[in-house]
Order: structure tokens, then sequence, then C-alpha cells
């Protein structure tokens, strides 16, 4: 079973995480406010291999089998920086840091099962080592285990992880079902992106505020902060699903695509095929050799040519120019934030974001 381990990856900083150089935080504030981030990092980093420790060997290594192959750790990046508003790292921020992780990762137990996913950050996704029973049920743990510690920090953080997962839930449901007749492929798609991620993101910041005991009027800018943000990482993604750098982006071109997944590109795709010959060729091409064919052990030159067609269509730029509005939304949601280290910080944390595509 421990050939089924994953190698820890190294930490993280702030510097890394958000590309703060040393122009940018070159103040004595800003280099305190940095290292605290920091120290708040490994401080959860370190709670979260505690936490995901169960009386059960197989239990506790499949918990903790996505943990250790890696991840951005992007929620509880967001929970420290929007706690520096605040007391900064208190322990109920680090306790809500660790929570909101771990039910980000049982979320992706879930997630890879019903989207028959064979990799996940670089290793065997868990139902490919063990089934779709020991991972669904490996995603409950998790969920079971980020519950007991929001319960801990009292009925409001209660209320927010509640809340939140109902909304990973709909989006997930919605996802799967589809629009309904009449309704906007795009506007469903966009709804489904903000529940599965956006709102995940919006209350891991909006944690950090709540239990760093910073003013109340700091909630909602995060929270919308978070949302349009979560959105714009997605259409990033969307973007770098089409990407030829398989390499440097750890996808095989077309993976979402080709599991049918409906991703802006093609939803723009099918709009304007409606109208250009051109686009309703390229989507026929797509639809036959491409879409659903996950389960196909050969690829075919025929979907390596239409995946970079896409690539390459207005529709993959436009997609790409939507990223950076969310983006742009985001950081205007930051205007009653006071001036300083974490506005800054969120700012470029957003910049980042939509960085990833180049």
């Amino acid at each position: 079973m421990a050939s089924h381990v994953p190698v820890a990856r190294r930490g993280t900083s702030l510097s890394s995480q958000v590309g703060l150089s040393e122009r940018i935080f070159a103040s004595s504030e800003d280099k305190a406010f940095a290292a605290a981030v920091d120290a708040g990092l490994a401080k959860v980093e370190e709670g979260l291999h505690a936490e995901m420790r169960f009386a059960d060997n197989l239990a506790d290594v499949s918990a903790r089998y996505l943990l250790v192959a890696g991840g951005k750790r992007v929620r509880t990046m967001l929970t420290l920086l929007a706690a520096q508003l605040g007391d900064g790292n208190t322990p109920g921020v680090l306790t809500a840091a660790e929570a909101i992780e771990i039910t980000h990762l049982a979320s992706l137990y879930h997630d890879d099962v019903m989207d028959e996913a064979q990799m996940r950050r670089g290793v065997p996704s868990a139902q490919t080592v063990w089934g779709n029973s020991v991972a669904v049920l490996t995603g409950d743990l998790l969920f079971a285990r980020a519950s007991k510690m929001v319960a801990g920090l009292g009925e409001r953080a209660i209320h927010l992880q509640a809340d939140t997962f109902e909304r990973l839930c709909l989006g997930q449901l919605h996802e799967t079902i589809g629009p309904e007749e009449g309704e906007d492929p795009v506007e469903h798609y966009i709804q489904v992106l903000a529940d599965k991620t956006g709102s995940l993101i919006a209350v891991a910041a909006q944690m950090g505020v709540v239990f760093s005991n910073a003013p109340t009027e700091y909630e909602q800018p995060v929270v919308t902060f978070g949302e349009k943000i979560g959105v714009a990482f997605q259409l990033i993604d969307d973007v770098i699903d089409l990407s030829a750098k398989g390499e440097e982006t750890g996808k095989n071109p077309g993976t979402d695509l080709r599991a049918g997944v409906a991703t802006l590109p093609l939803l723009r795709l099918r709009e304007r095929a409606r109208t250009d010959a051109a686009s309703a060729e390229l989507l026929a091409r797509l639809e036959r050799d491409v879409i659903g064919t996950a389960d196909n052990a050969v690829d075919s030159a025929a979907a390596t040519a239409a995946i970079a067609a896409l690539r390459d269509h207005e529709v993959t730029a436009q997609t790409l120019e939507e990223a950076h509005g969310w983006a742009r939304a985001a950081v205007e949601a930051l205007a009653p934030l006071p001036d300083g280290p974490v506005r800054k910080a969120l700012t470029r944390f957003a910049d980042t974001i939509v960085e990833r595509s180049s």
C-alpha cells in the first residue's frame, strides 16, 4: 500500500504563490505581513497532516493521498491573507483554513469519481488506485472531519460551512444534469463555476475576516472577490485544457473535452456555429473525434488536430478575455478595503490567476 503514496511536495510561501517580488514587497510593513502569512501557511500545513489521520490504516493512506500529492493551497492562502485585516493568524483562523482545505480535498475525491478522472495532481486518481467505493467514502470521511473542526468554531462557522457545502452539491448536480430547456448554456455554466469553485474560495476569505475579528464591513468585499476570482480561475483552466504544453500544464490537451465537459470555448463555439460555417465544421470535428472519447486507448491525429484548431479559434481568445474580465471585477470588489499589503496581495493574487495561461 505504501507504493500508492505520492511523495510530499515542498511547501509554499506567499511570494511563490502570488509572485510578489522584493520590489513590490519592499517596505518593512509588507515584509512583516509576508512573514506572518508564511508562518500561517507552515502551521496550516502541519495541522493538515495532523488532522487527516484516522484510526484505520486504509483511511490514513487514502485520506492523505491527495494531500501529499501537492496542491496550490489557494484557499488556505486567501484565509490567511484576509485574516491580516484583523488579528492575523488566530487559532480560529488556522482551524478554519485547515477545515476549508480539507473540504476542498474531499470534493476532489468525489469529483474524480463522477468525472471518471484518471489523474489528479500528477498521480493516479484515488478511484484508479482503490476503486470508486473507497474514493467516495474517503471523501465522506474528509467532509466529516472538516465538519467536526468547524463545529468547534461555533454556530457562525457551521452555517458558513453548511451553506457552502450545499452550493458545492448543487453546482455538481447542475453540471451533471446540464441546462434546462430554454436556459442559456453559458449562464448555466458560469453559475456552475460560481457554485463549485467560487463558493469555497469565497468562504475561505470570509472565514479569514470572521475569525480574525476584522471589521464586519470587510466580509462582503472578500466574498465577492472570492466568487469572481473562482470563476476566473476555472475559465483559465478551460484555456489551459487546450494548451499544447502538456508537460508544463500537467494536463493532456483536451482532457476536459475528451471527458465530455462542455467548457466555455466549446459553448462559445456552439453559439458561433449557428451562423458561421467554419465554426460549425470545427464543432462537427470535435463532436466526432474528441468529445466523450476519454476511454479511447489511442489518441488520434484527428483529435489532436481538432483540439489545436479550437485552441487557435477566436472563442478561446474570447474565453481568455472573459477570464480577465472576471479577475478585474474581483479586484474592483476590493475597493472598500484599506490600502495596504492585504489589498496589494489580493490584487496580485488575481493577476497570477489569469497569468497562468501565458
